[in-house]
């Protein structure tokens, strides 16, 4: 039920944003998440909420991960663009493919962060976002 929710939160704030103007895109700071073998790259996240970025997902590894942090994205305001890549909290990235998610923290909070793939988490596959 709660994953439920989550998701008609993302989708309802989604539609409510407008698309970013070109020059909103260009000002707006990447941050690269690697996900690897067992661990993502960085591991702790430091955002500052109010801010817009693009989280830029890029998998390096020979198998799939995905990037679960549902109480993060049900607390930002996503581009509705990139809303259709998060999944129940979380985006997929197939082996060897990246994906970006523009999105704005609503507020400030530390959200865990983990892959829900077999074992992954157990194995270290695990970080957090710090909003401030």
């Amino acid at each position: 039920m709660r994953m439920l929710l989550s998701a008609i939160v993302v989708a309802a704030a989604a539609a409510a944003l407008p698309a970013p103007t070109p020059a909103q895109e260009a000002a707006m700071p990447t941050v690269e998440i690697t996900l690897s073998n067992f661990k993502f790259t960085p591991k702790t996240l430091s955002l500052h909420h109010g801010q817009a970025y693009r989280l830029h997902f890029v998998n390096d590894s020979s198998s799939g991960h995905d990037f679960d942090a549902p109480e993060f994205f049900a607390d930002a305001d996503i581009d509705p663009a990139d809303a259709a890549a998060i999944h129940d909290g979380k985006v997929e990235v197939g082996k060897g493919q990246s994906r970006d998610v523009r999105l704005t923290p609503r507020k400030a909070g530390t959200y865990e962060v983990k892959c829900t793939h077999m074992m992954h988490a157990t194995l270290g596959m695990r970080g957090d976002i710090t909003v401030d």
